[in-house]
Order: C-alpha cells, then sequence, then structure tokens
C-alpha cells in the first residue's frame, strides 16, 4: 500500500469515526418539541384583551415540557412577577386528583367503581330511598345523581359554620332535580362525599391521602391540597376579579371544606409534571405507575353524556361531534382529535387543564382574574399552533361573545325593571317580615328590623349579610354588604289567607351570578314560636 493510499485509508477511519460519533450524539441527544407559534405574545395579548394581571402556564408534548413558566404580575400595583412555582387556586382542577385517588384504592382492591357507597358509608343518605341505594362510588364522579346544577352549594360556599361530615349529612333533604341518572347537572358536593369515602377506606383524610400519595408521587413538591393555603404568604397569586365595573383585588376563598371539590393549589411547573402522568396513562417519571392503566382509561371514558349545543358563530370551530363527562374529567373532540379537558373557577382564580391524548399534548392555564374567555383563548391558540390548523383570531372570537353575553343580561335586568310595579306597597309592615326562617336543607337564616329597614343573614353563612330593598309588592331585593360576592337575590314573601307569611323563595337578580349561589333552592318557612 502506497503512502497516499495510507493516508487516505486513515482519513476515511477518522471521518467514518467522526460521522459513528456524531451519529451516537445525535441519537443521544433529547428531541425538543417545537414551542407554540408566537406564545408570548399570544400570552401577553390574551393578558390584556381580557385584563388578567397574572398567569402560569405550563405545555408538555410528547413526553415533555415545552414550557412551564408565567406571566405578568401576581398583585395589580406591586413589581412582583409571577414565575414558575407561583400558586394559584386550580378549582374544580382537583375532581381529576379526587377520581385518581379511588382509583388507587379500586386498584388496590379495596374498593369497586360500582360499590354502593352506603356499604362504605352506612350512614350517607340522598332524599330517594331508592338514589341512597343505588348511588355507587362511581355515581359519586359522574354528575348524574339527579341533583340540579349546584344543588347544595350553599352549604360551604360562601364559607360556612358546618363542617364537611355536617355537610355531607344534610344532603338527604335536598330534592333532586331529575331521576336518577336521567340527566347531566354538574354538582360538587358529591365529591365532598368522596373525600369522606377515601377517608373511611383508608383511614387517611382526604388531605393527607392526596398529599402523599398523588402529590409526593407526582413530586409535586409545591403544590397544596388546602383551600386554606390561599391565605398563607409566600409565592402566591393574588386573585382578582371585576366587581362593580373594575378588576381588583379581592379575598381568596379559605373554607376547606370542599377540598376534595376544589382545594389544591399549584402551579406552571408541577401542572406539568400532571399533565404527563395523565398522558402516560398513570406512569410516573421514573416508570412505575402511579395508578394502572386501566384506572386511566375509566378516568378519560364518557359516563355521562352532556349537551351538546352549536357554538357561537364566531367560535365555530368548537362544534363537537361528542361532549360528556368522564370520572374526574370531561371529553369532547376538537378538529377530529379526542379533547380531555376540565375548568376550575374560585373568586379571583380560574384555571384550564386540556390534553389531547393522540398528540401527547398537554396544556394548564392558570389565572389570578376570572375570565374564561383568557384560558379559552390562549389555549385553542397553542391547540391551532400544534395542529397546523387554520388561523382563527381567538381573542377577537371571544371579545364578541362576550359583549353579545353582556347585552343578554343587560337586556334580561331591564325586562326585569320593565315588569317592576314601583309604586306597589309591601302587604304588611315591615315587623311583620322579620322572624327566623328555615329551610330543610341550609338551615336557618334571620330577617331583623333595624334602623326602619330591614336586614337578613344567612346563620351559617357570616358573609351573607344584606340589606332588604323593597322592589314590587312582596317582593324585596338583597343588596348583600359584601360586594365581592356579586349575587344580589330577589326575595319573594308569600301570604296565607289570614296575612301571616307561609313561604318565602329566593332566585339570583342576575343571570350572571355563580351557579354555586343556588338561592333558587331554598324554600324558607318561618320558625313558629311556640306557646307558653
Amino acid at each position: 500500500m502506497s503512502v497516499r493510499q495510507s493516508k487516505a485509508l486513515a482519513l476515511t477511519l477518522i471521518l467514518f469515526a467522526s460521522l459513528l460519533f456524531s451519529g451516537q450524539s445525535l441519537q443521544a441527544a433529547p428531541k425538543k418539541s417545537p414551542l407554540p407559534s408566537k406564545l408570548d405574545a399570544a400570552a401577553a395579548r390574551v393578558m390584556k384583551a381580557f385584563e388578567v394581571p397574572g398567569l402560569g402556564l405550563a405545555v408538555v408534548k410528547d413526553g415533555r415540557v415545552v414550557v412551564a413558566k408565567g406571566y405578568g404580575l401576581k398583585k395589580l400595583g406591586e413589581a412582583a412577577p409571577v414565575d414558575s412555582q407561583t400558586l394559584f387556586g386550580i378549582a374544580s382542577n382537583t375532581k381529576v386528583f379526587t377520581a385518581a385517588a379511588l382509583g388507587l384504592l379500586v386498584d388496590e382492591g379495596k374498593i369497586a367503581w360500582d360499590d354502593p357507597v352506603v356499604s362504605i358509608l352506612p350512614a350517607f343518605q340522598m332524599f330517594d330511598p331508592y338514589v341512597t341505594r343505588e348511588l355507587t362510588v362511581r355515581d359519586l364522579l359522574v354528575h348524574r345523581s339527579g341533583l340540579g346544577l349546584g344543588a347544595g352549594d350553599l352549604l360551604w360556599w360562601p364559607p360556612t359554620t358546618y363542617d364537611r361530615k355536617e355537610i355531607a349529612r344534610r344532603l338527604r333533604f335536598i330534592r333532586p332535580a331529575t331521576s336518577f341518572r336521567s340527566a347531566y347537572a354538574y354538582d360538587n358536593v358529591l365529591y365532598l362525599v368522596a373525600g369522606e369515602l377515601i377517608e373511611a377506606v383508608s383511614g387517611k383524610a382526604w388531605e393527607d391521602f392526596v398529599g402523599d400519595r398523588i402529590l409526593g408521587r407526582v413530586r409535586m413538591m409545591t403544590s397544596s391540597v388546602r383551600h386554606s393555603d390561599a391565605e398563607r404568604k409566600g409565592n402566591l397569586a393574588t386573585p382578582h376579579a371585576r366587581v362593580e365595573g373594575f378588576v381588583r383585588t379581592v379575598k381568596p376563598f379559605g373554607s376547606d371544606n370542599t377540598n376534595p371539590a376544589g382545594g389544591i393549589m399549584s402551579n406552571a411547573e408541577d401542572m406539568a409534571k400532571w399533565m404527563l402522568v395523565l398522558l402516560n396513562e398513570g406512569r410516573l417519571a421514573d416508570g412505575t405507575q402511579l395508578f394502572s392503566k386501566a384506572t386511566a382509561r375509566e378516568m378519560m371514558t364518557i359516563i355521562t353524556p352532556q349537551p351538546n349545543p352549536d357554538p357561537a358563530p364566531e367560535l365555530a370551530a368548537l362544534k363537537s361531534n361528542f361532549r360528556g363527562y368522564g370520572l374526574g374529567l370531561g371529553l369532547h373532540d376538537y378538529r377530529g382529535r379526542k379533547v380531555v379537558t376540565h375548568t376550575g373557577g374560585l373568586p379571583g382564580y380560574l384555571s384550564k387543564v386540556t390534553l389531547l391524548p393522540e398528540l401527547g399534548l398537554g396544556i394548564a392555564v392558570l389565572t389570578n382574574q376570572e375570565s374564561g374567555e383568557a384560558f379559552s383563548s390562549l389555549t385553542w391558540h397553542i391547540v391551532d399552533s400544534y395542529l397546523g390548523a387554520p388561523p382563527t383570531d381567538w381573542v377577537e372570537a371571544y371579545l364578541k361573545v362576550r359583549a353579545r353575553a353582556e347585552a343578554r343580561t343587560a337586556e334580561a335586568l331591564k325586562k326585569s325593571a320593565d315588569v317592576r310595579d314601583a309604586a306597589s306597597r309591601p302587604s304588611l309592615t315591615l315587623d311583620k317580615y322579620a322572624g327566623t326562617y328555615r329551610d330543610e336543607w341550609y338551615g336557618d337564616i334571620e330577617i331583623r328590623l333595624q334602623g326602619g329597614k330591614l336586614v337578613l343573614s344567612f346563620i351559617p353563612t357570616p358573609s351573607l349579610v344584606g340589606d332588604l330593598e323593597h322592589w314590587s309588592y312582596d317582593t324585596f331585593v338583597v343588596r348583600w354588604r359584601d360586594r365581592e360576592l356579586r349575587a344580589d337575590a330577589t326575595l319573594a314573601f308569600a301570604l296565607n289567607p289570614d296575612g301571616t307569611i307561609d313561604q318565602a323563595k329566593m332566585a339570583p337578580v342576575s343571570p350572571e351570578t355563580d351557579f354555586s349561589f343556588d338561592f333558587q333552592d331554598l324554600l324558607l318557612r318561618p320558625v313558629r314560636k311556640k306557646n307558653n
């Protein structure tokens, strides 16, 4: 072999080795998922359009965290920025954690999804004895018990003096709105019962079980399991809401009664870890199973069909072919893809988690302002970016939808005012309306005469104190002194033939009132004083 041939062979071997080494390096290097299109600009536009001070965002794709970061401010008027570990109340996005906790107990053979609840909690009762007997563990999670929308929420919202067990006990007095398993109606109180069931089976309170068995194993180390943690100091986003026309800070919801329905506080980093577990059928980062694949399938399978109306014209791209509820998760389709999702709402906090399992995609948007348009606009922008879908100006679309909804609300309030007979007078003198009234499931309210005016107080709910303003005939409007409630209500009295009060009913004044103020479910009857 000549010197030239030897050099050529050596060069070839070096080049081959170089290519081989380079190829091995490329194979070993982690594959990065692309960032969603113009993400920072999209987040900034959403926050400006819908007056959101701060936002936490997590995006995962193909088993990797693509984004986990914060935008904006923790509190209006202060400079502290939201970061990837800033905590927000995730509210009802807690529900899937409760479903997963029950799934762990199913995996261990301690319960079954179709076990009757009374076989585990013998004292549990619903209004209908048949429903009491037939209601299963699965039924606690899927909003088909026959209770109406938000029924029983006044037992805990706003915070009451009732403890968790007393709230569960009072469910037996709430009349159903539909027959058992015949219709979907979102509820919170049965998730509270699910928390009691977890404690009865495991010997641990819901907070300890979920904290140890789920948050701990997922390594969600900065998240917490209690509503009351929103009142502590630390890296927390301050809640904000529009109150009487202006976005401002509001008090956080601090009661732990319904932690199983909405108590978790989390952040972008931790929610990214959680979404990876959900998308990987319960598998943790270390390769072990948090919960079984069978439980994962149960959670993401429709149990209760939901109404599926056409969206507003501006949101035509959201038209779906199916919609339903699984175990702590909602399901529908978008552009031919299965979507697994849930939202959450508390005073000053809204959140949305969206999973597209076929794409390996998960998105969590956490906000410190009550704008569903904000989390939806940003979510669908990101989804469309990964799908390569035709562009939709989601911000503009949701602005138009919101404007139309506000116009409908204004029209409804105007119609109510137009039919009011302002010249009418109450049938009785004001002192005759004063007294204690009792609803069978809620408990007592009190009306007292102070300074020539009537004042109403919900005895178990300290913040529900309002002044009664005469509206028409024997109907008054309750103006709550705590204006952050945004839930003024009508109070209408019905009289007996002898002029005494037979009963009183309530209803929200505005159609925008949160459904958890279920005033319309109350039937208030005077508590008659016994003769000596």
